[in-house]
């Protein structure tokens, strides 16, 4: 097998949908859409939760109800306790690295501060492909 497989953050859906990525970007995002999106429970709060118009919460619905999504674990809880105590960063971004590392999945996300000093963290940035 060897393919890689991507948790989408929520910049990441919105950036995508609201087709703002550059040209590499869209391609690559394509590509992870097209084997079917993987997404945090944050990310989907996140998105459902979103300050928008009736036709763009529509389409953040629809994609968050055409993913993969990934609640907490005991396993996720244990490791998000361990990057929060380690890295002092914030819960929300600490149960998406959690769920990234505990299933294995590199994450997509244009903020890539909020995650770069996690050692065992596998990141792409959309902007910089």
């Amino acid at each position: 097998m060897g393919a890689t497989n991507y948790l989408i953050d929520t910049n990441a859906v919105i950036d995508y949908l609201g087709d703002k990525l550059p040209g590499k970007g869209k391609v690559f995002m394509d590509g992870v859409i097209n084997k079917g999106p993987q997404i945090s429970f944050i990310t989907q709060i996140e998105l459902l939760c979103f300050q928008t118009s009736e036709k763009n919460l529509s389409l953040l619905s629809e994609f968050a109800n055409d993913s993969t999504i990934y609640g907490v674990q005991e396993k996720i809880t244990d490791i998000t306790i361990d990057l929060r105590r380690t890295y002092s960063i914030k819960i929300p971004d600490a149960l998406i690295a959690a769920t990234a590392i505990h299933h294995k999945l590199t994450l997509i996300t244009r903020n890539v501060k909020d995650f770069e000093k996690i050692s065992n963290l596998s990141v792409i940035n959309l902007y910089e492909l």
